[in-house]
């Protein structure tokens, strides 16, 4: 089942958008299904979860730091990731070294993480391995509620000369993939078709 889902969105989103499939609920023994399902790129929420899950199937997938980055955890994002999508404090950005998306909270919703879009400039200046932006819209059951944000991150981006943008989940990725997203992290339209 994952493998004809990843290729159905695969061929849906075209090669433009990168599908990084989101690992938080999936086990260390379930990984071989994504790999035989012919996935690239993972992302991982949680630091110890990443070191569990290389350790195992290091050089299978391109691996991606999803989740919310404590500044204690960069060592281990840095040894273990190409990309990071969620740089939001300075104190991690102090101690990441490889390229990184700045999250911007442009919902202005108090449960979520990110920087607000009115820091952004600022918190570019201190970090100069920042190639994208991603966000994390309002929960909604309509995806067409999401691409205003979707919208903002992209104008963000190419004002400050962005072009990387993690935007879209597995109940937005479509509106996501019109907005301009580089790339979608999905979870259960992978898992459960």
């Amino acid at each position: 089942m994952v493998r004809s889902s990843y290729e159905r969105i695969r061929a849906e989103l075209g090669p433009e958008v990168a599908i990084v499939a989101a690992t938080k609920y999936v086990g260390v023994d379930e990984l071989s299904t994504l790999a035989e399902a012919g996935v690239e790129i993972v992302g991982e929420n949680r630091a110890q979860d990443l070191e569990a899950k290389h350790a195992r199937y290091g050089d299978t997938f391109r691996w991606h730091f999803i989740g919310h980055l404590q500044s204690r955890k960069a060592k281990t994002v840095n040894e273990l990731c190409e990309l990071c999508h969620s740089l939001e404090s300075e104190s991690a950005a102090r101690r990441l070294t490889i390229p990184a998306l700045v999250e911007v909270n442009l919902s202005g919703e108090a449960t979520k993480s990110g920087i607000p879009e009115a820091g952004l400039e600022d918190f570019l200046a201190l970090y100069e391995n920042v190639v994208g932006l991603m966000t994390m819209p309002p929960a909604t059951s309509d995806p067409e509620d999401s691409r205003p944000y979707f919208r903002r991150l992209r104008e963000l981006g190419e004002r400050y000369g962005l072009r990387e943008l993690s935007i879209g989940t597995s109940q937005d990725y479509r509106v996501a993939a019109d907005e301009g997203a580089t790339m979608v992290r999905l979870g259960s339209v992978l898992y459960e078709g």
